[in-house]
């Protein structure tokens, strides 16, 4: 049996007709829609809070070949859900997908249509900006482990680019594992992110980072190698790695790379390719289920959302400019509210 709310109401939603020439031109409307009632097999979700993704934002700006126009952009949501099969109403719920925003309407805005197949409950304890702000970085994440066989306990798992949200996300799952990790970053000073066991660092500004993790493995290489930024540290994680070990990419600068095929079948390397657009979001419910028990007994923990990072669903455009503009901090919208 399904339910839906008696009484109309109306809610914000963002609105992009069309791509961006640049950065400088977006210029996204706010509409007020009416909550839809959902077909059967689907469930309407009232959004509490919904993060701001690069990805949402280069899609707008037209690099999502994919992207259908017009539509609401958003990939992250935690909310409430509202209307669908009685069983569901009034749960808590949150969710990711590389088609919500970008092949069907998005989570920046007041309500979202689900598949009831995306719907996966909240973790208990989390408030709904940090539930809503974990999607894309630790599905992404846990994609790439889950297709190269998850860290075991005892080996050496390398995250380059470990200060980015899927670096940290990385970190935090290899640690979660009881995986040796070290974090490979640009900067001196400690790890900066959370994990639930000690992570060693190597500052990429200052090290050769070949040597320097294969210095702190003995000589032996390192088992899986996250690699969040692709070209700029190809060279260095391919030296750096063991015989038998992996290397994961989610993201690259350059396309072309200096390739030893001699090498790498020689030392029985594996390279696994991770696309989080590819993951809709029931794949992505299917993600979030397996971590949901780490967000609950405090081995992985969401990013911080400070009050300067919260915004309200009419000052989505400032939103979108601090994120395309290299924002660390994780940026998310509040449909129902203004900023905090």
């Amino acid at each position: 049996m399904s339910t839906v709310m008696q009484e109309t109401q109306h809610g914000p939603a963002v609105r992009v007709q069309a791509k961006a020439e640049s950065a400088a031109h977006l210029a996204p409307a706010i509409e007020t829609l009416a909550m839809p009632r959902p077909d059967p097999g689907h469930a309407v979700v009232k959004v509490a809070s919904a993060a701001v993704n690069p990805s949402d934002v280069k899609a707008a700006l037209g690099l999502m070949p994919q992207a259908v126009w017009p539509r609401t952009p958003g990939r992250d949501f935690a909310g409430t859900v509202v209307a669908g099969p009685t069983e569901w109403i009034g749960r808590r719920v949150w969710g990711s997908g590389g088609d919500l925003g970008i092949t069907r309407d998005g989570s920046h805005a007041a309500w979202l249509t689900l598949p009831l197949a995306a719907l996966e409950e909240m973790p208990a304890g989390l408030d709904f900006d940090a539930a809503g702000s974990i999607g894309v970085p630790f599905v992404t994440a846990y994609e790439g482990f889950q297709r190269s066989g998850m860290p075991l306990p005892g080996q050496v798992v390398a995250v380059m680019g470990a200060n980015g949200k899927v670096g940290q996300a990385a970190v935090q799952l290899a640690a979660q594992a009881g995986a040796r990790v070290i974090a490979v970053q640009r900067r001196p000073g400690p790890y900066a992110g959370f994990a639930c066991a000690p992570v060693e660092v190597v500052d990429a500004s200052r090290e050769d980072v070949a040597a320097r993790l294969r210095e702190l493995t003995d000589g032996r290489g390192v088992d899986l190698v996250y690699n969040t930024v692709g070209s700029p540290y190809f060279q260095a994680a391919n030296q750096a790695m063991a015989k038998r070990a992996t290397q994961i990419f989610i993201s690259t600068v350059e396309r072309p790379v200096p390739f030893d095929i001699f090498t790498f079948y020689r030392a029985m390397h594996t390279y696994v390719g991770v696309d989080s657009l590819a993951m809709d979001c029931t794949e992505a419910a299917a993600h979030l289920r397996a971590l949901r028990p780490g967000f609950e007994a405090g081995t992985l923990r969401p990013f911080p959302v400070g009050a300067d990072a919260v915004y309200a669903l009419t000052d989505a455009l400032d939103a979108y400019r601090t994120v395309i503009g290299g924002s660390d901090q994780r940026i998310v919208l509040r449909p129902w509210e203004g900023r905090a």
